[in-house]
């Protein structure tokens, strides 16, 4: 027999809770409850945000699991005392309902900002992201340290405070403190932790396989959640759309432009394999520190897509035409500017590169496709490979075609 959904009705605005908290407005509803921007009378109207444990569609027989899962947060977040995770006030019962009480973040997250920065045609760029990385990073291995996984990092769950510069890492409400569940089951693992049906949480597209799969969880799984918001960061696309959906791989650098050693590290953070990831937090701020610490004076080409270019390393490309028809053209000697009218191209955009370019772009849009490649060459005569597909990619109209044209030019 089904158990009746116990379901309480919105609290209303200005409604004082516990003789002391007064509500102001509704910010946001889950699973778990509904979280209300209220004023504490004892604080001299401080602002702060209530929590109310209200599960939604949940029987009488799951209310002591959910509200065993409510009352962890309050004791995780009891215990955590950074300045870039929210501060834990109290936590009450009263008219049957249980509240958490925590210090209110005024700000936006960094999903809010990232669209405000879309709506502007912009994304985070690089150094952005890596100085993100670098603030993030030491609050996770803090919660880390304290052995609490928080299971469900998002834009969403990131915010920046109004008027500073450090990010905040909100809502711990599936976080799990791994000492308790070895308390409970008897289960030590040395590299993650089952955490049960229960615990079967986290965003789709931001938490790894072993986690959405099988409730495994790990400070690796932190690291692959915060690696995936990285990403989106920097493309402003949503996980789903750089991934192959048939290979499950990451495609993620299509869609935007940063350093090899930046990549590779984010390409680390990114594996599916946990202990393929890094495995601590110190381990990813050690690799984006060297990035900064290593002496690059001479930038490498992107490595040419094409394996069969006939070309030395040193490149000996066939030259531009000069204007003289009298003087030889088979020594490449770099002493004098090619004429106004050659496009000049760099080392990683050879002839085989863009024939190949021009041929399986004439499959999708025809006989422009000339046109396109080398309008789009004499524009950006200094782009990288993968930006110059990138451009390209954007005239075929249909986005399946398009992203099948740029595994074509990468395979």
């Amino acid at each position: 027999m089904s158990q009746t959904p116990l379901i309480r009705p919105e609290i209303p605005s200005g409604s004082l809770i516990d003789n002391r908290y007064i509500i102001q407005n509704l910010l946001g509803q889950g699973g778990l409850g509904r979280t209300y921007l209220a004023y504490d009378t004892r604080r001299f109207n401080e602002p702060c945000v209530l929590k109310e444990f209200a599960p939604v569609g949940t029987g009488a027989s799951g209310i002591e699991k959910c509200r065993n899962l409510f009352k962890r947060e309050a004791k995780i977040l009891h215990q955590l005392e950074h300045p870039q995770i929210p501060r834990f006030l109290a936590c009450f019962e009263g008219d049957g309902r249980l509240f958490l009480v925590q210090e209110f973040v005024n700000g936006k997250t960094y999903s809010a900002l990232l669209g405000d920065r879309q709506s502007q045609g912009r994304t985070f760029p690089e150094n952005e992201v890596v100085q993100w990385l670098k603030d993030m990073l030491p609050v996770l291995d803090y919660v880390h340290q304290h052995h609490i996984i928080h299971r469900d990092i998002s834009p969403d769950n990131i915010m920046l405070p109004d008027g500073k510069s450090l990010p905040v890492l909100i809502d711990f409400g599936v976080g799990k403190q791994i000492a308790d569940l070895n308390d409970q089951t008897g289960a030590h693992t040395q590299r993650g932790t089952y955490v049960g049906k229960m615990s079967l949480v986290g965003k789709v597209g931001y938490a790894p396989r072993e986690q959405i799969s099988l409730g495994l969880c790990s400070p690796s799984s932190d690291l692959y959640a915060l690696g995936v918001t990285a990403i989106v960061l920097l493309t402003g696309r949503d996980p789903s759309f750089l991934m192959d959906q048939y290979s499950l791989e990451w495609r993620w650098r299509f869609y935007t432009f940063v350093s090899d050693d930046f990549a590779r590290i984010l390409d680390k953070m990114l594996a599916d394999t946990p202990r393929q990831r890094y495995q601590t937090s110190r381990e990813v701020l050690a690799d984006l520190e060297r990035i900064g610490e290593t002496p690059q004076p001479i930038p490498q080409p992107l490595p040419n897509p094409i394996p069969d270019i006939p070309h030395t390393h040193y490149s000996r490309e066939p030259q531009p035409p000069v204007t003289n028809q009298s003087q030889p053209t088979e020594i490449a000697v770099n002493t004098s500017q090619p004429h106004p009218s050659t496009n000049q191209k760099t080392n990683s955009l050879t002839d085989v590169f863009l024939k190949k370019c021009q041929q399986e772009l004439a499959y999708y849009i025809g006989p422009m496709a000339n046109f396109l490649v080398e309008d789009t060459l004499a524009e950006n005569p200094q782009i990288s490979p993968y930006q110059f597909v990138e451009l390209l990619a954007r005239e075929i109209p249909e986005s399946q075609a398009s992203l099948e044209f740029t595994r074509k030019m990468f395979s």
